[in-house]
């Protein structure tokens, strides 16, 4: 063991303080911090864990996912196992069976991000042995080496949508609302459906070179899912819209004080249960 001081969660780090940590199949605890715990998945998680799987979103939050409702946003939980004593059913002896593609949770871990900015340990030493042992490392090259770098990004853009002071503010009891909103940040395979199956293209003009990098990148569709939920949410002008279809959003109306999301119309819908998709998506038939 060594004898630098010993961290506790109260202890606040910054990206410049060293600590030691390291973690392996000779450590009696190891993998005892995968059961019974509570991480919940951003948007990126999900898309990661499914290309990891070779599965499509659907079937991932069928399989692996709790999912519930604050508000507008959803709140998706990774499952535990409950018949093999709350273990996450992606771990097996060996580890993780997904580490390349791990959420971001599980890359931070031993840490966790601190109330008022910086880091803390989200784990006593008693607990996990691999604490206070292996190099000494500066927080920022740990999470370096953890590869949280894209998670971060991607949560970033996230939070610019979830933290806007103007989603308190929406009427969301119009349960198609939320299919939509889930479907365009978790279920990507029917957002993906939808843009490419419905009229979603003859409504919305996009960049030149946007289609085609949608198509061909989940990290492109995830990001044309924020911007079209900022505009069907907060009339935010992300991409334009044909004028025909302009003309036919103005004349049915809004449903939700700035949104466009919710009405009738037949599309990919991002209704959980399959990978498809089943609900119903606004002026897209």
């Amino acid at each position: 063991m060594s004898d630098s001081p010993k961290l506790g969660p109260d202890t606040l780090l910054s990206q410049d303080d060293l600590f030691q940590f390291t973690c392996h199949g000779g450590l009696e605890c190891f993998t005892n911090c995968c059961r019974d715990v509570t991480i919940f998945l951003t948007p990126y998680d999900v898309l990661r864990m499914k290309r990891g799987l070779g599965i499509s979103s659907g079937e991932l939050l069928d399989r692996y996912a709790l999912v519930s409702q604050t508000h507008a946003i959803p709140l998706v939980l990774l499952k535990m196992n409950e018949e093999d004593d709350k273990r996450c059913h992606l771990v097996t002896k060996e580890g993780c069976s997904i580490y390349e593609d791990r959420p971001w949770a599980c890359r931070m871990y031993p840490l966790d991000l601190g109330d008022d900015g910086g880091y803390k340990l989200a784990v006593e030493e008693a607990r996990c042995k691999g604490l206070g042992q292996g190099e000494p490392l500066r927080v920022r090259r740990y999470l370096e080496k953890q590869g949280t770098k894209p998670f971060v990004e991607a949560e970033q853009e996230y939070a610019r949508l979830t933290s806007d002071p103007r989603l308190g503010q929406l009427d969301v009891e119009n349960p198609q609302v939320f299919k939509m909103i889930f479907m365009a940040t978790y279920n990507l395979d029917a957002f993906r459906k939808f843009v490419f199956e419905s009229s979603f293209l003859e409504r919305f003009q996009l960049e030149p070179g946007r289609v085609e990098a949608v198509r061909a990148s989940d990290e492109e569709l995830l990001r044309l899912g924020y911007d079209w939920l900022a505009f069907g949410l907060f009339g935010q002008m992300n991409f334009q819209i044909y004028e025909q279809a302009a003309q036919a959003v103005e004349a049915k109306g809004t449903t939700t004080g700035g949104t466009v999301l919710g009405g009738g119309g037949n599309g990919a819908g991002g209704g959980r249960g399959n990978g498809s998709g089943s609900g119903s998506a606004p002026g897209t038939n």
